[in-house]
């Protein structure tokens, strides 16, 4: 492999100026705003590039995917997934920078979206490009440009209903995990608990029924769970320990404090590691918020509003060898193998695509979502650069 020809068709000026303009397009993933002004940006630089997009539509959101044919023979499709979307920047005052400013200060370029996920998309578009200028590869590599990934993910999901990743045989996703490889993520369940009970006057509590008592209970109950869900399951040393963590409480106004409070919800967020099973794990926690109602003579009600599996691909399958052998070629030293603390595009597209993935990205592991987000420099042009050497490492390797 001739890894200098890949580094040169990388310019990295260019590469940078380009991520840059990303992190100044705004792209917040409420209602899908700015999801079609990342994706018309996308699309003017696959133009330039002379590649054909196809487009498709998520619940009215756009989705963008590119297919590069590498005229080198028969071999395996590899696709690069990154997503349009980011989260609000917050409260403003918490950061020093202009969060869609696209500054660089010390060797870092910051902005919300600059790390999650908007150098890892700019790196997969530049690592390919270095690919097909490279000349004649086996196979083919695909890009999935997609909407949502802070939501529900309805691209991705969108994007294994409508056959975009029936023909793949690995997908990198291409989000910031610190220089770890990752081929497993914790699962996650999103959960509302919905209590029924009787509204009355806050003097006359026995003439009504109260729904907070059993909150109370299924929080301790749920607790008790998440114990015992932890000496079952263990903890593992790349993704810790399963939990069952009570995130949101609606119940009553405070402005009607004289008021028993006649309905409340109660959200969960549950992520789980590999071995436990989503459906039993359900089920117990049904029978904790049903004998908590139960006791407390009110009705109840649970949702599952969505269930991400925990997915696991190998650590040795070629997909996986071939991004640990792109960072080793690339950087010198051999990566950690690591985990997903939670789920990415790559949990719908390995669980409901069939397709082996690996979570693998420029940017701190932890800054995701922070105030003052930022990705180094310098990691755009190396990992432009491994993503092109893992292209070729997986490609070579499935044509043999």
């Amino acid at each position: 492999m001739d890894i200098a020809s890949l580094d040169a068709g990388i310019v990295e000026p260019e590469l940078i100026e380009f991520t840059q303009q990303l992190v100044r397009t705004h792209a917040l993933h409420e209602e899908g705003r700015g999801e079609r002004a990342v994706a018309a940006y996308l699309l003017a630089k696959i133009e330039e590039w002379g590649w054909r997009a196809e487009l498709f539509d998520a619940d009215g959101r756009p989705n963008i995917v590119v297919t590069l044919t590498g005229g080198g023979g028969a071999g395996p499709t590899l696709a690069f997934e990154g997503h349009l979307d980011v989260v609000t920047e917050g409260d403003p005052d918490q950061w020093t920078v202009d969060p869609y400013g696209g500054e660089i200060r010390d060797g870092k370029l910051y902005g919300r979206g600059s790390a999650d996920m908007k150098s890892g998309v700019a790196a997969m578009l530049y690592g390919a490009r270095a690919v097909q200028q490279a000349g004649p590869f086996p196979g083919r590599i695909r890009l999935l440009l997609l909407c949502d990934e802070e939501g529900m993910m309805t691209g991705a999901k969108a994007a294994v209903a409508q056959g975009f990743v029936r023909d793949v045989d690995g997908v990198i996703c291409c989000e910031p995990e610190g220089d770890e490889v990752c081929p497993i993520s914790k699962g996650a369940i999103r959960v509302r608990v919905e209590f029924t009970g009787v509204m009355s006057h806050g003097a006359m509590p026995l003439q009504g029924r109260n729904t907070l008592p059993a909150m109370a209970r299924v929080v301790l109950g749920l607790e008790a769970l998440e114990r015992k869900l932890i000496e079952e399951a263990g903890t593992t040393p790349a993704l810790g320990a399963p939990s069952i963590t009570p995130t949101v409480a609606q119940a009553g106004t405070a402005d009607q404090m004289n008021v028993i409070c006649g309905t409340s919800a109660l959200y969960l967020d549950v992520r789980t590691v590999p071995g436990v099973d989503h459906e039993m794990l359900l089920k117990r926690i049904g029978e904790c918020v049903d004998t908590a109602a139960r006791e407390c003579e009110i009705g109840c009600a649970i949702t599952v509003i969505d269930d991400r599996p925990w997915v696991e691909t190998g650590s040795d399958t070629p997909l996986v060898t071939s991004v640990v052998g792109a960072h080793e070629l690339v950087n010198g030293v051999r990566p950690v193998l690591g985990g997903v603390p939670g789920t990415t595009d790559g949990t719908i597209l390995t669980h409901f695509g069939n397709v082996p993935s690996v979570v693998y990205g420029p940017g701190d592991k932890w800054i995701a979502h922070k105030a003052d987000e930022y990705v180094e420099v310098r990691d755009l042009k190396r990992y432009a650069l491994a993503y092109a050497v893992a292209a070729q490492l997986f490609l070579h390797q499935g044509a043999q």
